[in-house]
């Protein structure tokens, strides 16, 4: 471990100690993908802190997770206690990756949904530490009129409950009121006295960032909005080369009369 602390040194005058904390293997991995010393840092950090193995720090220098931490447009300051605010805002990420999913980047949002809550491990991998998942279609019910939070969780650090809708098209002003009404009915109806405010998220496929602070400007509830990414599962220009299936059909159907 000296010998790759020596190294290290040498790449990077001011080495962080985090680097004698994290395994050899992690740093030889932060090393080969990280230039920056504040980036490299930043992994060493985020690896002790949410106790990664190699493949999870794999996925997450490949994802550029230090690029998308705290780069949400929020409204924290202004609505939530300066600690509060910190912690919420370094929580969020902008934009999201949802490439585990496989999905076509037109995918409709109950298709959306329906992929995140198969793959709940891999989503709340990419959420990160402390979000704890709670219900999907969670009803809350307001005036005798149901009404359904797309995604509920509880967040341990934080100590709220988030509200997190999916838009599987661009950010709507107009989304932000309703967010805002889901966290008011959470607030008075689950939230517990020692609990704090609840959070909301709007996660949308594209986003004005100027369109998305004039949204917030007024909004008395915490919230924030980011942008999430989906990755076909296989790139058009890729498609474009492979044979379809009636082709391979044929094929297979001309080498059995050929062996006949």
């Amino acid at each position: 471990m000296r010998q790759w602390y020596n190294f290290y040194s040498e790449k990077y005058p001011f080495v962080p100690q985090s680097v004698a904390q994290i395994p050899w293997g992690h740093n030889r991995l932060i090393i080969s993908k990280v230039k920056d010393i504040k980036e490299a840092e930043f992994y060493c950090n985020e690896t002790i802190k949410n106790n990664w193995d190699r493949d999870t720090l794999e996925i997450q220098l490949s994802n550029k997770l230090f690029l998308k931490k705290g780069k949400a447009t929020t409204n924290f300051p202004e609505t939530l206690p300066e600690t509060q605010a910190k912690l919420a805002t370094q929580t969020l990420k902008d934009p999201y990756n949802f490439d585990f999913l496989g999905l076509h980047d037109d995918a409709l949002e109950r298709a959306i949904e329906d992929e995140l809550v198969k793959n709940i491990t891999k989503f709340l991998l990419e959420l990160g530490k402390g979000f704890a998942f709670v219900g999907r279609h969670y009803k809350i019910e307001v005036s005798e009129t149901d009404y359904f939070i797309d995604l509920f969780f509880y967040h341990i650090d934080l100590k709220s409950y988030i509200v997190i809708e999916l838009k599987a098209g661009k950010f709507k002003p107009e989304y932000a009121g309703k967010l805002n009404f889901y966290l008011s009915a959470v607030d008075s109806q689950i939230k517990k006295q020692d609990d704090n405010q609840s959070i909301g998220i709007l996660l949308c496929k594209k986003k004005d960032k100027i369109e998305a602070e004039y949204a917030l400007r007024d909004i008395n509830k915490p919230m924030g909005i980011s942008e999430y990414k989906l990755t076909d599962a296989i790139p058009e220009n890729i498609k474009t080369k492979l044979p379809s299936i009636e082709e391979l059909e044929n094929k297979l159907t001309e080498r059995i009369k050929t062996r006949r």
